[in-house]
């Protein structure tokens, strides 16, 4: 694409400053980035609900609502948490750096500001961000409920969907959490410390349902990921019969698909060889016009979950 025809990118710059916000978003226009502007964290939060940035620099002190206080209100938004947010401030002390980025801050810069080294953090996470976010929503739209830790074993992300089933297991968490709602994260720990991990897969009981939490493997360094299956079986067969005239076997085969199982666990499951579960899933695919497992996994969890 054209630099003329490539949109901006667009950055909310919270400072109560007017000479450091002046200079600020100066240096951002002669970037070649759009600015919002606002003057304390209150102002910052008007903004957001009328607007989204790429990014947001923001003033860690500041009167009324701080930095960190506004940082916090942004990320338990689920609409806003995915927004790098970089620290700006003047404090040197550690304990000021390690509360901004427990916050949910990306990065820190002290101030006074050099304009390089300014711009060069904002591109990468700029990048890191838009890279993450894509990844999210591409795995969400395939009935990805994932969650993924860092390398000291807190939670980084999750996917939308695995967000909404966290939700329902503890409506007080929230996305801005670094851990899994209490009745789950023991369980997690415990798939996690399996150095044979992928594929590994332990249930929980919740209320009226049950989540499974199996390890998959990731590519990228330092992160580890499970994927989170929410297991209503009688309520889930129903629908799967009732949607495509599926009959009670091929039923229970394409439900165990949806939950990422293979055909080999699949038919340790249900008492059938392999060869048979095969034989399920060529009718599943006719009676629902699909011609992939993927494809028919994407379809089962879209029925599922209406």
């Amino acid at each position: 694409m054209p630099d003329e025809a490539r949109p901006k990118d667009r950055i909310l710059v919270v400072d109560d400053q007017p000479d450091s916000l002046r200079f600020i978003v100066e240096t951002l226009e002669q970037a070649g980035m759009g600015a919002l502007v606002a003057t304390s964290g209150e102002a910052a939060l008007d903004v957001l609900a009328e607007a989204m940035p790429d990014l947001i620099l923001m003033d860690g002190v500041m009167p009324g609502m701080s930095g960190i206080e506004t940082t916090v209100r942004i990320k338990n938004d689920p609409a806003l948490a995915h927004i790098p947010v970089i620290f700006m401030t003047g404090l040197t002390e550690p304990e000021h750096a390690v509360a901004a980025l427990e916050t949910g801050g990306v990065d820190y810069i002290r101030k006074p500001i050099v304009i390089e080294e300014l711009l060069a953090r904002i591109r990468v996470h700029l990048a890191n961000a838009r890279q993450s976010h894509r990844s999210r929503l591409a795995l969400d739209a395939a009935g990805g409920r994932l969650a993924a830790f860092d390398a000291r074993g807190a939670l980084a992300w999750c996917t939308p969907q695995a967000e909404e089933l966290l939700t329902s297991v503890d409506p007080a968490w929230t996305a801005n959490a670094r851990a899994l709602p209490a009745a789950l994260q023991p369980t997690a720990d415990r798939v996690l410390a399996d150095p044979a991990r992928a594929g590994n897969a332990m249930r929980v009981s919740v209320a009226d349902f049950a989540v499974e939490i199996s390890a998959v493997k990731s590519e990228r360094d330092g992160e580890t990921l499970i994927r989170l299956t929410e297991i209503r079986e009688g309520a889930d067969l129903e629908s799967l019969q009732s949607y495509a005239g599926l009959t009670q076997r091929e039923a229970e085969v394409l439900l165990w698909v949806s939950y990422g199982k293979s055909n080999r666990t699949i038919s340790e499951i249900l008492g059938i060889s392999p060869r048979t579960v095969n034989k399920h899933l060529q009718q599943i695919f006719t009676k629902l016009g699909v011609e992939t497992r993927a494809a028919a996994t994407a379809l089962a969890v879209r029925v599922i979950s209406e």
